[in-house]
């Protein structure tokens, strides 16, 4: 192997843990999900719902690569979705993920039971891939609304 050869590699080796990391951040953590939920919780105070599910729905600063805050009432009633407007006003209660898991109910009971927390795994659309994936989801009870946002796991 030649020096310039050498170089070449000895460059590309030390930028892979760059370049996976880069690939890494393309997608929400854990911690990033409940930032955001906090976030939005302290927006919906601040600002009242008709302006905070506005922002949360059209807006941008509740929005990072594939996370999003969305919002229910307790009989299942989308007030605000930052991935899918078109959610919005519809009651959801109903809604399956494709193991037969139902979505909506589950966010609710974390919501009733403790408050807030994570709920168990299911398989939603992830609207920076288009494609279905596993996914747990952060949620938080403000008054008679719930506010969340989820991880994609694969």
């Amino acid at each position: 192997m030649n020096r310039q050869h050498f170089l070449k590699s000895a460059a590309a080796l030390a930028l892979w843990p760059v370049a996976n990391a880069a690939l890494a951040s393309d997608k929400g953590t854990a911690p990033e999900a409940e930032a955001l939920v906090h976030k939005a919780v302290a927006a919906l105070k601040a600002q009242g719902p008709e302006k905070a599910f506005e922002e949360f729905t059209n807006g941008k600063s509740f929005k990072d690569r594939d996370l999003y805050v969305y919002v229910y009432d307790f009989n299942g009633k989308c007030l605000a979705h930052g991935a899918n407007g078109k959610l919005v006003g519809k009651e959801l209660m109903a809604m399956k993920d494709p193991d037969g898991k139902p979505l909506i109910k589950i966010l609710l009971d974390v919501a009733k039971e403790k408050g807030q927390g994570w709920t168990e795994t299911v398989k939603f659309r992830n609207p920076t891939t288009d494609k279905i994936q596993t996914r747990v989801n952060y949620v938080e009870r403000v008054g008679e609304v719930v506010i969340g946002s989820g991880v994609f796991k694969d």
